[in-house]
């Protein structure tokens, strides 16, 4: 059956390296509240997509981010499929996947391609301008949305435009190019190349076919895996070893730079991909100074700077143009000018064994959150946050004990199969070797300190016997 609306894939799996210390693989930049009104990227990329206009959303993300893309859909009331790559192999793969899934709705769908860490302030534009890339996706033309520069960056791919298509705006795709240095972007702008947006829209049929003349590597491992994907509580999970067999490349090399449709159209919509902090920074609104400043911050004698702190007071005086950003763990200093360079920073710290270049402090769960506060030889401290109705699993420790210290909330306790409640200021000991479960049974959040004590304390030592959210 025909399909009259467009079908959003939201791309929601990759890691955001160079928004370190604030992005990491544990929370990546796309599921952070970096917008003014504390959403999401990811939220807002869900709510330009909620319109009569748009079919429900096929997201694509890594396993480890299920629970999170699920909580931040319901909490912007999009519903949708949420697949799960076993392992992150670029853009190609989340796109053949998202295609074959299109398709099997509907054999003329129309599909466009969204990563879910890009900003666009300009809703109306953007769904003006997917009507008119959907016309000419149906016609065949697999097209891209290019940017308008507004000055000559060496951070974005460009696209040069060739002859002009019947909608305005539009044009056959010469060409891509990767990122140029100063002197050629200069030349690529006034020649009116476009940046690359990295977002497309394409009869889902058509991207099929492109894959398997130009990357069948790719489409062969998309359509194995989905042949095996099993269905995990409101989750379709791809099969880890047919996925694997797909080429981990972007789909500008494994289709576009190749094809013979490719068409390009200039937004009419202001856009950024927010991919290092001077881009953050540009989008942000400036003091008097030309500063951005966000959270705990104190600010003397500084122009044109970016400052943010979680909950720690930052203080600056005499910074230019400079990036300074303040977590719980961790302290980025640097340039605008320097700012992409943070990623080659991450990889070093990774090699180095650093926790913090991967880890936050704070790591979700399914049931809310948990929180390191102190760790020594025998000991570790975590502030636990359980959300209403959270459900931990039923689990033993074979290193540890625990001691669980309510600070507020009601937490229901099961212990070697009795049940207790324990209240604000009230504590229970959980011994080594016990049966145990955590719940939050109340309306409001309960938190708790946790204290383990013994030879290990290490997560792994972890043996789940019953959960809710089907982890092992």
């Amino acid at each position: 059956m025909a399909s009259a609306h467009i079908i959003p894939l939201i791309m929601a799996g990759g890691s955001g390296t160079r928004l370190w210390p604030l992005s990491r693989d544990t929370m990546p930049k796309q599921f952070i509240g970096l917008l003014d009104d504390g959403l999401s990227t990811f939220q807002a990329t869900l709510l330009r997509v909620k319109d009569a206009s748009f079919d429900k959303p096929i997201v694509v993300t890594n396993h480890e981010f299920r629970f999170v893309v699920a909580e931040q859909m319901q909490a912007v009331g999009v519903a949708g499929d949420i697949v799960l790559e076993p392992e992150r192999r670029d853009s190609a793969a989340a796109i053949a996947v998202g295609a074959l899934l299109a398709s099997s709705r509907a054999g003329d769908a129309i599909c466009v391609a969204l990563a879910a860490d890009h900003i666009v302030a300009d809703v109306d534009g953007f769904r003006a301008d997917c009507a008119k890339a959907a016309t000419l996706a149906a016609s065949g033309l697999i097209m891209t949305f290019g940017i308008v520069p507004t000055k000559p960056a060496t951070g974005y791919g460009y696209l040069e435009p060739g002859g002009a298509l019947d909608v305005p705006g539009a044009s056959r795709l010469t060409r891509f190019v990767e990122k140029p240095d100063a002197k050629t972007a200069q030349l690529y702008v006034d020649q009116g190349f476009l940046w690359n947006s990295g977002n497309f829209v394409f009869a889902a049929a058509r991207m099929i076919e492109e894959l398997d003349l130009y990357a069948p590597e790719v489409i062969e491992g998309a359509r194995a895996a989905l042949a095996e994907a099993k269905r995990d509580l409101d989750f379709l999970r791809l099969d880890a070893a047919s996925f694997a067999r797909a080429m981990k490349v972007s789909i500008d090399y494994a289709v576009m730079e190749k094809t013979k449709h490719a068409g390009v159209l200039a937004a009419s919509f202001d856009w950024s991909d927010v991919g290092a902090w001077d881009s953050i920074y540009e989008v942000k609104p400036k003091d008097g100074d030309g500063n951005v400043l966000e959270g705990p911050v104190v600010a003397l004698d500084t122009r044109g700077t970016l400052v943010r702190s979680e909950d720690i007071l930052t203080t600056v005086i005499g910074l230019d143009d400079a990036v300074v950003v303040t977590t719980r763990d961790a302290v980025l200093v640097t340039t605008k000018a320097q700012a992409a360079n943070v990623k080659v920073l991450v990889e070093q710290m990774k090699s180095d064994g650093r926790r913090e270049a991967s880890e936050h402090l704070r790591i979700y769960r399914p049931w809310g959150w948990y929180q390191r506060i102190d760790l020594g030889a025998r000991f570790q401290v975590k502030r636990i946050n359980v959300k209403p109705g959270g459900l931990l699993s039923l689990q033993k420790h074979f290193h540890r004990a625990e001691h669980w210290v309510v600070v507020s909330g009601t937490a229901e306790v099961t212990l070697d199969g009795a049940v207790s409640y324990i209240h604000e200021n009230e504590s229970i000991y959980l011994p080594i070797g016990c049966t145990h479960r955590l719940a939050n049974p109340g309306k409001i959040a309960l938190e708790l300190i946790e204290v383990q004590v013994g030879s290990y304390t290490g997560e792994d030592d972890i043996v789940r016997l019953e959960d809710v959210y089907a982890r092992t």
